[in-house]
């Protein structure tokens, strides 16, 4: 069999939200700064594909060419291991609904991981995006040059040009789609099953220009450090708290809450899988 059945995948998606706080801190707090390094990675490599694209000849495009490449930063995630904030806001709630773990543990886990993820997502975007060039300074011209002005494009929307409300839902949109990713991933026990499983979603959210937290952490810092106007670190924490709240509502009631309530809500804790396999995902 080379897939699991969506009731298999609920089974494993509670089984490694729980194995998720069974670790002691710093490994959590190291995996969870590669998880935002990652996703920073991703976020990067979008913006550099991205650059340069007039909108008068190439339309809404160069989202849909940003998605694809961002999608870099959860195969990354997913594939390599390590531990995502907006991941583990569905699968470790998940875990406490399933009677794995209690409240305690879902928060302290979130806590930490939002902690590295943002520690690494800040690290990529001062020392690898900004110091080495890739992203310029105002005035820069070339490659840099581009890159600066599709950074500061995005950073300046998100810091200034969202309102509250429009934050929080695309929030919400954002992690819905990320969590179906990760949750169609545990589908696939295969490598290349899981980065299609990916693909699509993750895609998806950036083209639409939702919002997500650890995204955010790298972007609207990487604006600062290199000298974007009208980003501040005022508005940036104001955006991490408002997109994080929309996804962690996009996971925990739309994919965690769901999926419990349809496969696992009246399913015995000792039932086994049908595949027999363990589970071995990260996200």
């Amino acid at each position: 069999m080379t897939a699991r059945e969506p009731a298999e995948m609920a089974q494993v998606a509670a089984e490694t939200g729980a194995k998720k706080t069974h670790r002691t801190w710093d490994r959590v707090l190291v995996s969870a700064f590669l998880g935002g390094a990652y996703i920073a990675f991703g976020a990067l490599v979008a913006i550099t594909v991205s650059s340069g694209l007039d909108p008068g000849t190439w339309g809404t495009l160069p989202t849909l060419f940003m998605g694809a490449a961002f999608t870099l930063g959860l195969v990354l995630v997913v594939i390599a291991g390590s531990d995502l904030a907006t991941g583990n806001m569905m699968l470790v709630p998940l875990g406490a609904m399933r009677g794995k773990i209690d409240l305690g543990d879902v928060a302290k886990n979130l806590t930490l991981v939002l902690i590295g993820n943002l520690v690494g997502a800040v690290f990529v975007a001062y020392f690898l995006a900004v110091q080495t060039g890739v992203i310029g300074q105002p005035g820069a011209s070339g490659g840099p040059g581009l890159t600066f002005a599709r950074l500061a494009s995005i950073a300046q929307s998100k810091a200034a040009g969202e309102s509250a409300w429009q934050v929080f839902l695309r929030g919400v949109g954002c992690n819905w789609l990320v969590c179906l990713g990760v949750w169609m991933s545990l589908a696939a026990t295969n490598v290349s099953g899981k980065i299609l499983a990916i693909f699509f979603p993750i895609m998806a959210f950036v083209a639409m220009g939702f919002d997500h937290v650890v995204a955010n952490m790298f972007f609207l810092p990487a604006a600062i450090f290199a000298g974007v106007p009208g980003v501040g670190w005022g508005n940036t924490v104001v955006n991490w708290l408002l997109a994080g709240a929309g996804n962690l509502v996009g996971a925990v009631i739309f994919v965690a809450t769901s999926y419990w309530y349809l496969f696992l809500k009246d399913r015995p804790e000792d039932a086994p899988t049908t595949t027999g396999q363990e589970p071995a995902e990260r996200a």
